[in-house]
C-alpha cells in the first residue's frame, strides 16, 4: 500500500492570511510517530508561516507557535485539524493589533 493523500486544501482568510494542510495516510507509522499519518498544517500572515504542525521524519509530532517549536499529543486527524484551528483563533486574537 502507498500513502494515500487524506486532505489538501488552502483556507484564505484574508487577502493576506491563508491556511494549508496536507494529510496523508501512510502504510507505516513515520519515523519519530506511533501512528499512520503524515501531516503539515501550515497558517501564513502576510508571507510569514507563524504557525505550524507537521511530523517530519525523525522528529514526531510537534508544532511551532509564537517562535517556539514544542511537541504535539496526536490522537485522530479531525482532533488535529481542531487543535490547529484552536490555535489559528488564539494567534489571530493574540495578533489583532499588529
Amino acid at each position: 500500500m502507498q500513502a494515500v493523500q487524506l486532505v489538501r486544501t488552502r483556507i484564505a482568510f484574508s487577502a493576506s492570511a491563508f491556511a494549508e494542510l496536507v494529510l496523508w495516510q501512510t502504510p507505516k507509522p513515520v519515523a519519530g510517530a506511533a501512528h499512520y499519518f503524515k501531516y503539515r498544517l501550515a497558517y501564513v500572515v502576510n508571507g510569514v508561516c507563524v504557525l505550524r504542525y507537521d511530523n517530519e521524519v525523525g522528529k514526531g509530532d510537534h508544532r511551532h507557535y509564537d517562535g517556539k517549536e514544542s511537541a504535539y499529543k496526536f490522537s485522530t486527524p479531525e482532533q488535529l485539524i481542531a487543535d490547529f484551528q484552536r490555535d489559528i483563533a488564539r494567534w489571530n486574537h493574540e495578533n489583532r493589533n499588529s
